[in-house]
């Protein structure tokens, strides 16, 4: 019966195993499927845009106007390089981005992210460590044709038949704006109708401790019993600090207690006729140290007679002498 029974759960093991990839196909509904745009602009992907689409791109190829555009990080700008023959390029159209040269302003310098071709202009986008960027098309001249400001932080953008989305990321959140491309990349506007934007912004701990107490009793309370909770466990850490102190001298005596014992002296048998008569042989040595003396103070008066010694007129500076 146990070989029959291990058979049976085996068994019904292996077809629970085979059945559950046919019931989840089964099981999904139409609703479930997420990126149906990305998905029928990008066909070749079968779960729509990777997240490594989305990345800065610091230069790129066009092969129609055997064109390299790629981004100048010193000189914070984008380089259109022309070749006319596989060994010779002889045409660069430099585009500044921002002008950094001089400025301590650091985090508001827009600089180049990424860069694009679409449609004979040149995409490029730039931004700041504020929340500050902007997306320009360049013609073939290097002439700026269209420029679309929009308050965040990007770093990259992806180009579709018909819209650039931006994304952007920074500490406080991140930022996706998508850009109308129906009247070309030439016409792209920031205004009401031609942009989307989502905004997220991180809730700091605050905001989320104040969604959930917005009154802070529970805050309050934490707080209180923290504070509790601390003061009684220094007060315990003491107690058993002192008690254990006590211990160890309790025994540190006990074994020297012994000994002491031992070599203290023994009391004497001395009795109180002897202490009186050494106190009464002090007191009449200490009486005989004294003479007699009477208490009649005399105070004579001396006369002084005059000699060189005593004259002023000998302690005067001579100049006031001979000046008389």
């Amino acid at each position: 019966m146990n070989i029959i029974n291990k058979i049976l759960s085996v068994s019904i093991l292996v077809a629970a195993m085979t059945a559950a990839p046919l019931w989840a196909q089964t099981s999904t509904s139409p609703n479930d499927t997420v990126l149906t745009h990305f998905e029928t602009n990008n066909p070749q992907s079968d779960i729509g845009v990777d997240v490594s689409d989305f990345v800065a791109v610091p230069a790129c190829y066009v092969s129609t106007q055997d064109l390299f555009v790629v981004i100048d990080s010193i000189d914070n700008s984008v380089d259109m390089i022309f070749r006319r023959d596989k060994m010779l390029f002889d045409t660069t159209i430099r585009v500044s981005a921002d002008i950094a040269v001089g400025r301590h302003d650091l985090n508001n310098i827009l600089r180049v992210k990424s860069v694009g071709y679409l449609d004979g202009y040149v995409v490029f986008l730039a931004s700041s460590k504020k929340d500050s960027s902007y997306l320009a098309v360049v013609d073939m001249d290097g002439n700026v044709v269209n420029r679309v400001d929009f308050a965040c932080c990007s770093h990259s953008f992806k180009i579709f038949p018909d819209e650039i989305v931006i994304f952007g990321k920074n500490q406080v959140g991140y930022d996706i704006i998508s850009l109308d491309l129906t009247q070309g990349v030439a016409n792209i506007s920031g205004d009401e109708g031609h942009l989307t934007r989502l905004h997220y912004h991180v809730p700091k701990q605050s905001e989320r401790i104040r969604e959930s107490d917005p009154i802070g009793i529970g805050l309050t309370v934490v707080a209180v019993s923290v504070v509790f909770l601390a003061l009684l466990c220094i007060s315990l850490i003491l107690k058993g600090y002192g008690k254990l102190i006590i211990k160890t001298q309790d025994r540190k005596a006990k074994k020297a207690a012994p000994a002491d014992a031992a070599d203290a002296p023994k009391p004497s048998q001395t009795s109180g006729e002897i202490y009186a008569a050494i106190a009464a042989a002090i007191y009449m040595y200490d009486e005989e140290l004294h003479d007699d003396e009477n208490t009649v103070i005399t105070i004579e008066k001396v006369e002084r007679a005059w000699t060189p010694w005593n004259a002023k007129f000998y302690n005067m500076n001579q100049y006031f002498r001979n000046r008389r």
